[in-house]
C-alpha cells in the first residue's frame, strides 16, 4: 500500500515540525475524544453547515473539491465547406477546413477522456456523520455510512466514491489538511476493516516520535482507533 506520507525523492530532508503535523496533532486530540467518549468537552466548532440532530462539528478548513470526470462526450461540431472559383484558392479552403475539422475531433476525443477536474474551493467541514463542503455551484454533503469507498490518496487529500442523487456513481477528491481525519472518521464510522485503519496508516510512522521531539506529545489516537474498530 502506497505510504501517502512518504516524501518525493528530491527532497532530502523535511522540517522538525510542518503546517500539516499541527493537523495531525489535532487529528489525534479530536479523535482521541471522540472514541473516548469525550467529545462533548471540546469547544464548539463554527461552521455555516447544517448539522443533523445529534450531530455535532468537530473540525473546520479550506479545501478544494475534484471530480473523476471527462469535459465532453466525443462529439463536435463538423464543419462543411464548399468552395468555387480558382481552383488554387478552393483547394486551401478544402485544406483549412479539413485541418479544422481534425483539430475539433481531437480536442473531442481529449475531452472524453477522464481525468480529475478542480470543480472549485470552498470550507471543509467535518462532524461525527459527515463531510460537508461548501461551495454555491459543487456542495458536497456525504454521509460517512453512505459512502461506496475511501482512501487518502495523499497527506492531504481524501477520496471517496458514492451514488449521487441522480444515482450515478461518482469519485471525488478533497483537499485538505483535515485530509487524515476525514479518513479516520469514514473508516471508524462505516470501514473498521480498512486496511489503512488497520496498518495505521492514516498517521505518518513516525509521528509519534516526532511529536516528542518536538515537545507536543500526542494522544493515542491510532490505538484507540483500533479498538474502536475492534482489532
Amino acid at each position: 500500500m502506497v505510504n501517502p506520507f512518504a516524501p518525493p525523492p528530491e527532497i532530502s530532508g523535511q522540517p522538525l515540525w510542518s503546517p500539516l503535523d499541527e493537523y495531525l496533532w489535532h487529528t489525534c486530540d479530536i479523535l482521541a475524544d471522540i472514541l473516548e467518549g469525550q467529545v462533548a468537552r471540546r469547544p464548539v466548532v463554527a461552521t455555516t453547515a447544517r448539522l443533523h440532530h445529534g450531530d455535532r462539528a468537530v473540525a473546520v478548513g479550506p479545501g478544494q473539491r475534484l471530480t473523476w470526470r471527462a469535459l465532453g462526450n466525443g462529439r463536435y461540431r463538423r464543419n462543411d465547406v464548399f468552395a468555387f472559383g480558382n481552383p488554387g484558392v478552393v483547394l486551401g479552403t478544402l485544406a483549412a477546413n479539413a485541418i479544422g475539422n481534425a483539430s475539433r475531433r481531437r480536442q473531442a476525443a481529449h475531452d472524453a477522456q477522464p481525468r480529475w477536474v478542480l470543480d472549485g474551493a470552498g470550507e471543509v467541514t467535518l462532524t461525527l456523520q459527515r463531510l460537508h463542503f461548501a461551495n454555491h455551484a459543487c456542495e458536497l454533503d456525504l454521509e460517512w455510512r453512505a459512502l461506496g469507498s475511501i482512501e487518502l490518496v495523499a497527506a492531504d487529500v481524501f477520496q471517496t466514491s458514492f451514488v449521487n442523487t441522480q444515482g450515478a456513481h461518482t469519485t471525488v477528491r478533497v483537499q485538505t489538511p483535515w485530509a487524515s481525519l476525514a479518513f479516520a472518521l469514514a473508516a471508524i464510522t462505516a470501514f473498521p476493516a480498512h486496511p489503512r485503519l488497520l496498518s495505521r496508516g492514516w498517521l505518518p510512522p513516525d509521528f509519534e516520535q516526532r511529536c516528542a521531539l518536538a515537545g507536543r506529545p500526542c494522544r493515542p489516537a491510532t490505538q484507540l482507533a483500533l479498538r474502536g474498530s475492534g482489532s
